[in-house]
């Protein structure tokens, strides 16, 4: 799989690395010469510095092979602009990233619908951590729609309740629970108790009901 990442910053850096580990075959694209040289030296992957919303620089990374563009610079404005380039060669998949989330509406206008805010995501995050700091995990699963908790029950008002009591609901699934730290697929007719370790999947959004149940 070939995957054009534009932006050479910490997360394009990182993103380009974890590929590559997998065996993606990378171009990365950075406008700023003095970053060019370093990201070089970090990646075993093509660098191209140039403007990442010319055509002809787009082009110089074969585009049109790719299997995926990713504009995660920290401009919304070049990355937006790039992925309109972008999409006249038919890429299969754009993946955009935003900075400020006032800006994501403009993505999907033009019909790029997969946008992704890290400092939404992580500021998020830590809310959760502050927040809810009995919550063990927390994954974000699927396009942002959901995420996956690990934590302990300390709610007394479901000791004794069967799995099949309290899951499935519109807004979560129980998917795991956990027996002397080992993993169980859970199953309708399981007691719950306070203590028990679980792992629920979790509609954007429900987070705080889903806390509230099986942590009071």
């Amino acid at each position: 799989m070939y995957v054009v990442i534009l932006g050479g910053g910490r997360v394009g850096i990182t993103l380009a690395n974890l590929l590559i580990d997998d065996g993606y075959d990378i171009t990365l694209i950075e406008s700023r010469e003095s970053l060019c040289d370093s990201v070089a030296v970090e990646l075993d992957a093509l660098v191209i510095c140039g403007n990442g919303t010319e055509t002809k620089i787009l082009e110089e990374a074969s585009i049109e092979d790719a299997d995926f563009f990713v504009a995660v610079t920290g401009n919304d404005e070049v990355n937006l602009l790039s992925c309109i380039l972008v999409k006249e060669y038919g890429i299969p998949k754009i993946i955009a990233r935003v900075s400020n989330p006032d800006h994501e509406e403009a993505f999907k206008k033009v019909g790029i619908d997969n946008v992704i805010s890290p400092e939404m995501t992580a500021a998020g995050f830590l809310k959760k951590i502050i927040t809810h700091p009995n919550v063990a995990d927390l994954t974000a699963f699927g396009k942002g729609d959901g995420e996956i908790l690990d934590m302990v029950i300390t709610n007394k008002k479901i000791i004794g309740k069967k799995i099949s009591e309290l899951s499935p609901t519109e807004d979560y699934i129980i998917i795991a629970t956990y027996e002397e730290n080992k993993l169980k697929i859970p199953k309708d007719h399981m007691i719950l108790d306070v203590g028990n370790k679980i792992s629920i999947l979790v509609k954007r959004g429900s987070f705080e009901k889903a806390t509230k149940v099986f942590m009071g």
